[in-house]
């Protein structure tokens, strides 16, 4: 099972689907070109094969790229739809365990919670 981490970690899901043949390099290449993001943050990258059937995480663990790859056997993924224009999602960890568990996130009530408003620089 993979372990998310909590606190500063941001994760991206690519609303198109990829090639999973795709390998490390060319991921990340992904990630920076049409996610828009450094694929040396930490944060995860979440890729989804065409027929939403496999799913390949990309992350950076300090020292290399680790990829956590999953493949169904009889169902797929239920990703989130995404506005026009956009190229990728960020969810919580909590959404990413859910989407993994075969939740679908459209379908999931949320209630209201508390939030700490945001402290604004001196």
């Amino acid at each position: 099972m993979l372990s998310i981490p909590g606190g500063q970690v941001k994760i991206f899901l690519g609303v198109q689907p990829v090639d999973m043949r795709k390998g490390f390099d060319t991921l990340a290449a992904l990630v920076s070109e049409v996610l828009r993001a450094d694929p040396l943050s930490g944060h995860l990258f979440v890729f989804r094969s065409r027929r939403a059937d496999r799913v390949k995480i990309l992350y950076w663990l300090g020292d290399g790229f680790a990829i956590w790859y999953k493949r169904l056997e009889a169902v797929t993924f239920r990703f989130p739809q995404a506005g026009e224009g956009q190229t990728s999602l960020t969810i919580s960890a909590t959404d990413l365990a859910m989407l993994l568990d075969g939740v679908d996130l459209a379908s999931v009530k949320r209630r209201k919670r508390y939030q700490r408003p945001a402290r604004v620089a001196s």
